[in-house]
């Protein structure tokens, strides 16, 4: 059985910048394991496997990096609507629903003159919580307590990955390392995972909780970020802002951002950015089941 998969850079209209992914367009009968050895194989970030259903604007989809399956992802479900949207032939516009494992979520994909633009809708997020202990987490990113934004506060919020948004000074984030895995630190403080952000600058960065990989432009935590500005009054309802990540890993990323609601209330986070193709690759031989 040979399977075929589409490359595809997201979050950057020019190629071989934002953030790569392999996008596996029908992925039906392969197993979780599978699914997993062939991320590693290809080593992006992550990859996304699709089934389709009964309704050609409906697909079910499961999500792998490196280390396992993810609940929920941004720039790769962005990424797998602009290669179904690719497929559908000339649309100008479609809109897809994509079936993850706890939420469905929907994403609007529109042609452009370099490629694909798409819109997630990334649902209510969930405000699980502020962290007190400052100094802990700016020394598990090589920081001191002052380079922390003092005046904003460190919260775990969601839109189906828990992050704690960490706000930093401005030249924090070229100081920040993570040197010693921050998984139980962060599970302490109700988190699966962190995002360093600079308000000043609109700019975020995130790794893997051991350090050692860098993500280039994170559309989950993206979401997170807009909910975090809107309730902290940063941001105005419906408006949209850019956030830029990658800057540190050479792959310069843009991602808009438009949270939706009250600072009481935020009522949804749709999170875009653009597409481009690179190319399609089949592979011959599967792993075991």
């Amino acid at each position: 059985m040979a399977i075929e998969f589409i490359h595809v850079d997201v979050f950057s209209s020019t190629p071989y910048s934002g953030n790569s992914l392999a996008v596996f367009p029908d992925a039906k009968g392969l197993s979780t394991g599978q699914m997993l050895r062939i991320t590693q194989e290809l080593r992006h970030f992550e990859a996304i496997f699709l089934e389709s259903t009964d309704d050609p604007q409906t697909v079910r989809a499961r999500v792998f990096d490196l280390f396992g399956e993810l609940p929920f992802a941004g720039h790769p479900i962005i990424g797998a609507a602009a290669t179904v949207h690719k497929a559908a032939g000339n649309t100008p516009r479609q809109t897809l629903q994509v079936i993850l494992a706890d939420k469905t979520v929907s994403v609007t994909t529109e042609r452009t003159a370099s490629g694909y633009y798409g819109l997630l809708d990334q649902g209510a997020p969930e405000f699980l919580g502020l962290v007190h202990d400052c100094a802990a987490i700016a020394q598990a990113f090589n920081l001191q307590p002052e380079d922390l934004r003092l005046d904003l506060p460190l919260e775990v919020v969601s839109t189906g990955l828990r992050y704690l948004v960490v706000p930093v000074q401005t030249r924090a984030l070229e100081l920040a390392r993570i040197t010693l895995d921050i998984t139980e630190l962060l599970a302490g403080a109700g988190a699966q995972f962190a995002v360093l952000f600079d308000e000043a600058a609109l700019e975020v960065r995130h790794w893997n909780n051991d350090g050692i990989l860098e993500d280039v432009a994170t559309g989950s935590a993206a979401g997170v970020i807009g909910a975090y500005r809107l309730k902290h009054g940063l941001a105005n309802p419906g408006e949209v802002f850019t956030l830029r990540q990658g800057r540190f890993t050479g792959r310069p990323s843009v991602l808009h951002v438009q949270p939706e609601g009250s600072r009481s209330t935020v009522s949804t986070v749709k999170v875009g950015g653009d597409v481009v193709f690179i190319g399609r690759g089949v592979l011959d031989v599967l792993p075991a089941p």
